[in-house]
């Protein structure tokens, strides 16, 4: 084959970059569903007189770990919510939505 032959030939066209949609879970991430368990455990971390893990546990029925990952990863790493928290005699652990 020359020089003048390969050059010549045509080259195949390459595939174009497909556009990216904008994620929906970035757009909707900070506001969960109103009936939905994680809104449930706002609402009541929001109350004057926050929730413990026992009474979580009993409006939600999940498991005590459940409640403390949600706690840490949803509300305040990924809603960037300020969650407290503070033992009470008589009580136990306390959690509440710093406003």
């Amino acid at each position: 084959m020359s020089k003048a032959s390969a050059t010549a030939r045509a080259k195949k066209p390459t595939h174009a970059k497909r556009a990216t949609k904008p994620k929906a879970a970035a757009t909707t991430a900070s506001t969960p569903r109103a009936e939905s368990k994680q809104a449930k455990l706002i609402e009541m971390l929001k109350r004057p007189e926050g929730a413990t893990i026992d009474e979580i546990v009993k409006a939600l029925a999940w498991q005590s770990h459940t409640i403390r990952g949600a706690i840490s990863g949803a509300l305040k790493k990924k809603l960037g919510l300020k969650v407290e928290s503070e033992k009470v005699d008589g009580r136990g652990r306390l959690y509440r939505v710093a406003e």
